[in-house]
């Protein structure tokens, strides 16, 4: 028997006693024993040795690793450092945020109250969140809780009313209200995070408990995740975790956590790699896991069944030749590989990139986390992983994926420069305290922006705070202390009367917030 059978076959019988502990409830103490025995030989010749070569290009400090075959976590590794200049190493058990790849989560959720008869996939959100909008009357009236997990709902992301901003969950989903739709109804696929909030409101209000506290009970207690979590907070007494970083001007630099327990159904949760495999073993067990189901096999055909059409353009067709048809579930991306399905769910949050795959068919999964912002290489990863388990004639993923990016970025540059450039010798048209004031809009809230000593400066919530830099006319740029975010346009209209009217913010798309009129003078 070679090395690679023998290591599947004793991490199989530790999996084996590790189910009799789960069903006993002591499933959290014996993941550090299968992640032991996931530690032997590389699954695949050269595996090792190639993730190593991949985060020197790709410039990643540290990736963790897992890889689920058979109801076996058979490997599960750290790569590189936790923090780029420092020594300490990622391990199996470093704590990374995942991300969008928290959306399953929430799905998974959906789907055990289905089974509990609570709610209905086909029902309105309003019959368990009263007083829930959509612009649209009509949308408020057809759409689904099965429409908020699928992407189809019309409507373009509107992040700011999360992203950095003061509204909890009811608030936002409250405001969801004054978002327009940019395409019809259910007529492609658009990707939104706030109905994934309003879905994590659903599972809040039917269950009694919050978002956070049904996913600890229902989802990370049965499957032993014991040091996964739905919020930053308490991270910094975790010794053990990831430190987010971003290139900035073909530098490297940590940035901090980002704090979006706001946004929590939609992309809140931080774990380590065994942990996630635990997960991947519950998608590939159909919702069974260690002889326990938590969900039924017809919730998990549901989740990973086409809910949405994604349309594979030109440029996917070129890159991904492999790939012919792709659709989105409840929770998860699905497409074509080699002849079999891949269902898969990456996360990008402010200095971290996920991505939890899984081909079904093979009883095969990899979760890839990794300390770096926007990076394409766990995708790059996962395709190299899964041709090597197919032993088909592998590309070579990540060097392929490495050259396209720097020939896109190539073309950024020649497109930035040749795009419309700044107009040299304009001035603004008022003096500052024309522009200072109070700007609001419904959905976002208000943009305050100040005169400091001379210096223009924009707040916009609790963390969106700098000084605004002159561009030209009546255009500014301001400068946030994220490197996640480029400088933002600030654009000033000035109307027929010469007073500022508003302001348009392109940071995370575009939103318009109109002047809050001064305050008459009060008698005296």
């Amino acid at each position: 028997m070679c090395d690679d059978r023998w290591t599947d076959v004793k991490v199989r019988m530790t999996a084996m006693h590790a189910q009799r502990w789960m069903r006993r409830g002591l499933g959290a103490m014996l993941l550090p024993a299968l992640a032991a025995g996931a530690q032997g030989r590389e699954p695949y010749p050269g595996l090792d040795a190639y993730i190593n070569t991949a985060i020197a290009q790709w410039k990643v400090p540290g990736l963790a690793m897992a890889i689920v075959r058979n109801d076996s976590v058979i490997y599960a590794r750290g790569y590189g450092v936790r923090e780029f200049g420092r020594p300490d190493p990622v391990t199996e058990r470093t704590i990374f945020a995942i991300g969008s790849s928290s959306k399953a989560f929430t799905a998974a959720s959906i789907a055990m109250l289905v089974d509990e008869k609570k709610v209905g996939l086909d029902a309105s959100p309003g019959t368990y969140l009263p007083g829930f909008q959509m612009f649209d009357p009509k949308v408020t009236r057809d759409l689904t809780v099965r429409d908020l997990l699928s992407h189809r709902s019309g409507l373009a992301r509107g992040e700011l009313a999360w992203y950095g901003s003061p509204f909890d969950r009811d608030d936002i989903v409250r405001r969801v209200r004054y978002l327009e739709p940019s395409w019809s109804f259910r007529s492609q696929f658009g990707y939104q995070n706030i109905m994934y909030i309003a879905a994590g409101q659903v599972v809040a209000k039917v269950s009694g408990k919050s978002w956070d506290d049904f996913v600890r009970e229902r989802i990370f207690t049965p499957l032993g995740m014991a040091t996964s979590s739905t919020t930053i907070r308490g991270l910094e007494a975790v010794a053990n975790k990831a430190t987010p970083h971003a290139e900035v001007n073909d530098t490297l630099r940590t940035i901090p956590w980002r704090n979006i327990d706001n946004a929590g159904a939609a992309g809140s949760i931080n774990s380590n790699v065994v942990e996630m495999a635990q997960w991947v073993r519950l998608q590939l067990g159909r919702g069974q896991y260690a002889g326990r189901r938590l969900y039924s096999a017809r919730m998990a055909d549901e989740m990973h069944q086409a809910q949405t059409v994604i349309r594979v353009d030109s440029a996917s067709r070129e890159s991904m030749p492999e790939t012919h048809l792709k659709a989105y579930g409840l929770g998860w991306f699905l497409e074509d590989y080699r002849g079999r399905m891949m269902v898969h769910h990456g996360g990008n949050v402010d200095g971290f990139t996920a991505l939890v795959a899984m081909m079904p068919e093979e009883r095969l999964g990899v979760v890839l986390l990794t300390n770096m912002n926007g990076t394409g290489l766990p995708t790059a990863l996962v395709h190299q992983v899964f041709d090597m388990h197919l032993k088909v004639p592998s590309k070579d993923w990540a060097g392929d994926g490495f050259k396209r990016l720097e020939a896109a970025r190539a073309r950024a540059r020649e497109a930035a420069a040749r795009g419309p450039q700044r107009v040299t010798g304009t001035k603004p048209s008022l003096p500052n305290s024309g522009y200072v004031g109070t700007y609001t809009d419904s959905l976002y809230g208000d943009v305050v922006i100040t005169d400091r000593g001379g210096t223009l400066h924009l707040g916009f919530g609790p963390t969106w705070q700098g000084t605004l830099e002159h561009w030209h006319f009546d255009t500014f740029r301001v400068r946030f202390d994220t490197p996640v975010l480029p400088p933002v346009p600030v654009a000033f209209r000035i109307g027929a009367a010469g007073r500022v009217e508003g302001v348009e913010l392109d940071m995370a798309g575009r939103a318009w917030f109109r002047r809050v009129p001064d305050a008459p003078p009060q008698n005296r």
